[in-house]
C-alpha cells in the first residue's frame, strides 16, 4: 500500500483495518490546518502511544526541512487523529527537552530508521505529542 493519498483514503474508508498495520508498526492519521491555504491537510504517519497522549515524529526521511504537517501544526496546534476508528480533536505540541529522550526511546523502538534519519540531517527531528481535549 501506497504511504500517501491512497494510504489515507483506505484507512478512513475502514477505519483503520486497512493502513493502521504498516511495515511492522501502526499507523494514524493527521490531519492539520494549512498555514497559507487554511485547507485541511490528512497525513499518514507512525504513532505510538505514550501514557494519555501519542507521539509522533516529524522526521521527513533526514530531510534538512521540517515537513509540511509540522509546520502547520506549530502554526495552529489545534489537529484531528485518527487511530484505527477513533477520530478525535487534539492539541499539538513539540516535546520538551526534558520528555524527547525517552519518547525518542519510544519512537525508535517501533522504526529504528529515525536514528538513521538523525545522520542525514543537522536539525534537532520533533518528537510531536499529540493530546486529546
Amino acid at each position: 500500500m501506497l504511504f500517501g493519498k491512497e494510504h489515507v483514503e483506505r484507512y478512513i474508508a475502514t477505519d483503520g483495518e486497512e493502513g493502521h498495520d504498516w511495515r511492522g508498526t501502526t499507523v494514524a492519521i493527521l490531519t492539520t490546518t494549512g498555514r497559507k491555504s487554511g485547507e485541511k491537510r490528512s497525513t499518514p504517519l507512525i504513532y505510538q502511544p505514550y501514557g494519555n497522549a501519542y507521539l509522533l515524529v516529524a522526521s521527513h526521511g533526514g530531510a534538512p526541512e521540517h515537513p509540511l504537517w509540522y509546520k502547520n501544526l506549530v502554526a495552529d496546534p489545534d489537529v484531528e487523529l485518527q487511530v484505527k476508528g477513533d477520530r478525535f480533536k487534539a492539541r499539538a505540541r513539540t516535546a520538551t527537552p526534558e520528555e524527547r529522550p525517552d519518547m525518542w526511546r519510544t519512537m525508535t523502538a517501533t522504526w529504528p530508521d529515525y536514528d538513521a534519519y538523525t545522520t542525514k540531517t543537522s536539525r534537532e527531528i520533533p518528537v510531536v505529542v499529540i493530546e486529546r481535549v
